[in-house]
């Protein structure tokens, strides 16, 4: 298995930045606050990665598959729904066909959902779909794209306050065939292989309810 990889400073800080703002609309747009319930969610899966194009779009390049880690914060709608806010973090890497050398880039996901929830005898079954951005970060830039997420999960509830997260999500991000994420100068190591980035993975995490 190959070691796990953490924040470089650059996307520690503009992770940051996105939780920071979208907490702050939280806040903004909670009439009540008092009156509503809140959830904090640490996650930990593992991703499987779509394919780059190579520097010429000649053929494709093979991105690794790494895990992934995310902070859900949550607030009920209702008896049978959340809204909540999701940040997930990537990094990976892939080989360039000229040089033969390893290329990392970050990928951090921030989005607005609605969760339904779907009870059931012995757990509940949540149904979400999102909209945000996505931001690529590589050693060569950095760029932000507008993206979805829908996602099937379940929830074990193991007390008042906790419990036990189960998920398949997938996110798609409308990217651009020209972008410059892996160039430099006038020389690329590759491209975004289509005009959508799909990303999907599976995630297990603890819900913390106050």
């Amino acid at each position: 298995m190959p070691p796990l990889k953490f924040f470089s400073s650059s996307a520690f800080f503009s992770c940051s930045n996105i939780v920071f703002s979208a907490l702050c609309c939280v806040l903004f747009f909670s009439i009540n606050l008092q009156a509503v319930e809140f959830e904090l969610t640490p996650m930990v899966g593992q991703t499987f990665s779509p394919d780059l194009a190579n520097g010429d779009n000649t053929n494709t390049l093979s991105t690794t598959d790494e895990p992934n880690f995310s902070l859900a914060f949550a607030w009920k709608e209702s008896p049978t729904g959340q809204g909540q806010i999701l940040v997930n973090y990537i990094s990976r890497d892939f080989i360039d066909e000229v040089n033969q050398l390893s290329h990392s880039f970050d990928t951090i996901y921030a989005h607005f959902s609605g969760v339904a929830l779907f009870e059931e005898r012995n757990y509940t079954t949540t149904v979400g779909l999102g909209f945000g951005a996505t931001y690529f970060n590589s050693t060569f830039d950095d760029v932000i794209y507008p993206s979805l997420t829908v996602a099937l999960g379940t929830r074990y509830e193991f007390s008042n306050n906790l419990a036990l997260i189960t998920e398949l999500r997938a996110y798609a991000t409308l990217t651009k065939d020209n972008d410059t994420l892996f160039c430099q100068n006038d020389t690329c190591s590759a491209h975004f292989d289509s005009a959508i980035w799909f990303d999907s993975q599976f995630s297990i995490g603890l819900a913390y309810r106050f």
